[in-house]
């Protein structure tokens, strides 16, 4: 997984560059998503690594499957099967969408809680972090009665662990 991050990389800071040169980050947004989904399944993903398809037949499928593509995306798609890359497109959309939320001074928190939050809760945990990171937050909300109460915030590289387990944690670490 790392070696395809690795590798994608360069193709995801490329078409960064066009949709932001374009002015089109949203539509590059949806169709690499719909273009990773389509190189996910194993039906597609076959007929891609098949050696009796040519890269035009490959991106023609893709062009089928996800509609009219621009002469941009087209050419992407020709480069990536020309360097037997359309493998890696999940991973090249993942990059882009980083790319975005970081141009676009976004971030996704994960809140996990106890309980469910109220509407006030998760506004004063998105506004409290965006005070703190400088950027628009969205939160992405789950729960887990093991964590007795409390909350553990992962935004980025920062994670707060204010969750009744994790202090009692560290409440037995200080005693011992």
């Amino acid at each position: 997984m790392a070696e395809s991050i690795t590798i994608a990389r360069p193709y995801a800071s490329a078409v960064f560059a066009i949709a932001q040169e374009k002015g089109d980050m949203q539509a590059w947004s949806e169709l690499l998503t719909v273009l990773a989904q389509c190189a996910a399944t194993p039906e597609v993903e076959s007929i891609l690594v098949s050696p009796a398809v040519s890269d035009e037949q490959a991106v023609n499928l893709l062009a089928d499957i996800t509609g009219e593509l621009s002469t941009d995306a087209r050419s992407f798609l020709l480069l990536l099967a020309e360097n037997n890359r359309l493998l890696l497109l999940p991973e090249i959309a993942e990059l882009y969408e980083e790319l975005r939320a970081d141009a676009e001074q976004m971030l996704t928190a994960d809140v996990i809680t106890a309980r469910p939050l109220s509407d006030e809760q998760k506004s004063k945990i998105a506004a409290a972090l965006k005070k703190r990171l400088g950027k628009e937050i969205t939160l992405s909300e789950s729960v887990d009665e093991s964590l007795l109460g409390g909350a553990i915030i992962r935004a980025g590289d920062l994670v707060i662990d204010g969750s009744a387990v994790g202090k009692l944690n560290r409440l037995a670490s200080a005693i011992s």
